[in-house]
């Protein structure tokens, strides 16, 4: 499959996806500064989500409307204030697209409701993303499966069964490319309780690209993923974790996303296949193995024994392993010292 001018899959690298969500603070012009420093750091996407704080929830700043949660990075705000803090402007997206465009970066959002898919489309969109709180939201994944766009979904905190529903209804919609993200909706996400073993497990059970959205510090877990057959991911990005912002504190900086960029390909790069013997670029090596060398002057009928045949470096002599069968016969010539040896020297 393939996203903008980016393929996906197993004979390509990982294809990396820096998530603005809401950093920019409420600054267009910082959200273009995080455009631009995202494809500077190399990111083959950069993400947006599209929503406004009406059409996530209601304008209720009490009972299960606020949020109280001790460990929670948002204690004390209404999820309504929360969200009119973290949007961003429909207005925004039209530039912010051609910004990324201009950078050869694709640029796509996460629709949460049906309006953001229709205004999305009028911008033409390359591909969807459904973030992992929305994944039990049927209506909507079979609404952006209908567009024919490539599809990515997070799997955060959904059962195999809730997957496998939102694979269905994505698939009898219409979709065609799909990508599952393995995704822990806690922020930040710790590596204990990412699991990413899961990958290659949903990649079977589903029969489709699997990647990795990270909510974890550094970029550690997302190598490991790659490791283990994830060909997308996705992390947020931000200019500066000190300035602040609603999911500043799990956002790489831009040389962190650049290290993700060159470490994830490295580890993709890493993977080959499986092999043993040699690889071509070893052969030159074979030289330096240990080998058997005559290591003291004999003459024609000597004995060879421990002292005067020895495995050293380089390896032009015969393989180690034949050393024992060797000690106790007999040379038939004299022999220098730093030869090496062959079975025609005894006789």
């Amino acid at each position: 499959m393939q996203i903008g001018h980016r393929k996906i899959g197993t004979d390509t690298p990982p294809f990396i996806i820096a998530e603005m969500s809401g950093n920019h603070n409420q600054s267009l012009e910082r959200a273009l500064k995080i455009v631009e420093a995202a494809a500077g750091a190399g990111a083959h996407a950069l993400k947006l989500q599209t929503y406004t704080a009406d059409t996530m929830t209601l304008a209720i700043n009490s009972d299960e409307f606020f949020i109280n949660d001790e460990k929670s990075l948002w204690k004390g705000n209404s999820l309504h204030d929360l969200y009119q803090k973290a949007y961003t402007p429909w207005e925004w997206h039209a530039p912010i697209m051609a910004r990324a465009a201009e950078l050869g970066m694709a640029c796509f959002s996460s629709p949460f409701d049906a309006s953001a898919v229709d205004f999305l489309e009028s911008l033409n969109v390359p591909a969807y993303k459904i973030a992992s709180f929305e994944n039990i939201d049927l209506p909507l994944i079979r609404k952006v499966a209908r567009t024919g766009k490539p599809m990515i979904i997070s799997t955060g905190m959904a059962t195999a069964a809730e997957i496998d529903e939102a694979v269905r209804a994505a698939r009898e919609a219409g979709c065609r490319d799909l990508v599952l993200l393995k995704c822990t909706s806690t922020y930040p996400a710790t590596p204990e309780n990412t699991n990413v073993s899961t990958i290659p497990h949903m990649r079977e059970l589903f029969g489709c690209q699997i990647g990795l959205s990270d909510h974890t510090m550094g970029i550690g877990v997302s190598v490991a993923a790659v490791a283990l057959g994830a060909t997308v991911i996705e992390k947020h990005f931000t200019l500066r974790r000190a300035d602040g912002g609603v999911d500043s504190t799990f956002s790489l900086e831009p040389e962190e996303l650049r290290s993700l960029v060159i470490e994830t390909e490295r580890a993709w790069q890493a993977l080959g296949s499986v092999s043993y013997g040699p690889g071509e670029a070893e052969k030159k090596s074979l030289v330096f193995r240990r080998s058997l060398y005559i290591a003291e002057d004999v003459k024609a009928g000597d004995v060879l024994t421990e002292a005067n045949l020895r495995s050293i470096r380089p390896g032009f002599g015969l393989a180690p392993k034949y050393h024992d069968t060797l000690l106790g016969r007999r040379v038939n010539r004299d022999i220098k010292k730093g030869t090496p040896m062959s079975w025609d020297l005894i006789g």
